[in-house]
């Protein structure tokens, strides 16, 4: 009898312990799922070690607008910082970065 009892409470254990894993495993999809579906491409400017990078990259915002998260990037233009044509390269740059925005923008739909 007492093996019974045993043998059942371990399979209570293993369905409780299932059941907890489908529960975490689906909130962890449907929020990866939601912050898909809000994400956009959007423009960026980073600036370090002397040069300055133009990317496009996907980014899910909050209400607020605040950075949540960042599923892609893709780097248009490096340009040191030093570089005499580097407002007129950074102009082009960025031209590119929009035009590439508005690209991933009409694949994603």
């Amino acid at each position: 009898m007492r093996f019974l009892i045993v043998l059942v409470a371990l399979a209570v254990a293993a369905v409780v312990v299932v059941l907890l894993m489908y529960a975490f495993a689906d909130r962890s999809a449907s929020a990866g799922a939601a912050l898909e579906r809000g994400a956009r491409w959007e423009t960026h400017t980073e600036s370090s070690g002397g040069v300055t990078a133009v990317v496009v990259r996907r980014v899910s915002r909050n209400g607020a607008g605040d950075l949540l998260a960042e599923s892609g990037r893709q780097t248009v233009a490096e340009i040191p910082d030093g570089d005499p044509a580097w407002e007129e390269r950074y102009h082009e740059a960025m031209a590119q970065a929009r035009s590439r925005v508005a690209a991933l923008e009409i694949e994603a739909d």
